[in-house]
């Protein structure tokens, strides 16, 4: 065999079979990438490794991920086996840093060799600020408006106070954080329940479980009025004696079922009264206030005894 007329033929016309080869290659490549797809979807960001450090700026709270490979197996990981992160852990100082966004496999993702994972963005700016604790008070945080002709007479919240942690700058300026909505139409009665503590911040941290017990004492309105300087009548008094009051003059106190009632009351003649009828001979004496009747008002005088002096009508 004549081995120089073998390589002379495998060498005539070198370029063109390299070319030929090369462009052989890059169809294999092509082909193989034309039997790749990717998909895309959005994962959580998580912040780890926060010392006395904190963010104090917004940033994106969800990361795009493109997942490229073959469609059976890029299709088969669940979204939660890719772990987007940034690693906070080499930051000590206040001012804005750029972070790379990192990514981690786990579960079916972990064991595809193939897979190529990519984020977007690749690289965010932190503002970083020293991080705080502050105690700030909860507010009770309402909607809509207890029956009429009833009243809210006291309530409280379990707990009252809640810890915050954020940047120092942002914790500075809370002073109270609202709880859920506590619902009070068509209320009559007194009641507890739980609301939730809604986050007023995405970088503020609110310790607990982020739950608040409330409880209202809810009570009935009663209509009331006072009447000043009502007259006091002397009735009952036997013949051939004399009253005099300590004194003449009462304050009546109205309690009523309806306002409007109340608000109409007038005082008629003799309405108010001692009864000096069970007296028959002369002295002081302590008798009670005694007032008329009228349907669905009490009625209280003030003072509610008087002191009487009885004498002979013929000694004065």
């Amino acid at each position: 065999m004549n081995w120089n007329k073998i390589f002379a033929r495998a060498v005539e016309n070198w370029p063109a079979k390299v070319l030929s080869i090369g462009l052989a290659i890059v169809l294999f490549v092509f082909h193989q990438m034309s039997l790749l797809e990717t998909r895309f979807f959005y994962v959580p960001l998580h912040v780890e490794n926060l010392g006395a450090m904190m963010p104090a700026n917004p940033y994106p709270r969800m990361i795009r991920i493109s997942l490229r490979g073959e469609a059976g197996s890029i299709y088969s990981v669940p979204e939660e086996d890719i772990e987007v992160y940034v690693d906070m852990s080499g930051f000590f100082s206040r001012g804005a840093h750029n972070v790379p966004v990192q990514w981690r496999t786990r579960g079916i993702a972990q064991g595809l060799e193939s897979l190529q994972v990519t984020v977007e963005p690749m690289e965010i700016q932190f503002v970083l600020d020293h991080r705080i604790s502050k105690l700030v008070p909860l507010n009770a945080n309402f909607r809509g408006q207890i029956l009429s002709g009833y009243t809210m007479t006291s309530f409280y919240l379990n707990p009252d106070h809640v810890i915050i942690d954020g940047p120092a700058e942002l914790v500075a300026g809370i002073n109270g954080i609202p709880t859920g909505l506590i619902n009070l139409d068509g209320r009559i009665s007194t009641f507890s329940e739980f609301t939730d503590i809604p986050g007023i911040d995405p970088l503020i941290i609110i310790r607990g479980d982020g739950r608040v017990e409330f409880h209202g004492d809810i009570s009935r309105n009663i209509p009331v009025r006072n009447i000043r300087m009502v007259p006091v009548t002397v009735t009952g008094l036997n013949e051939g004696l004399w009253a005099e009051l300590e004194t003449e003059f009462i304050d009546l106190n109205l309690e009523g079922d309806n306002q409007e009632n109340v608000d109409l009351f007038s005082v008629g003649d003799d309405f108010v009264r001692i009864d000096c009828s069970g007296i028959i001979e002369p002295g002081i004496y302590v008798l009670n206030v005694l007032t008329g009747f009228v349907p669905g008002i009490i009625f209280r005088a003030e003072p509610n005894e008087i002191t009487v002096r009885i004498s002979l009508m013929e000694d004065r």
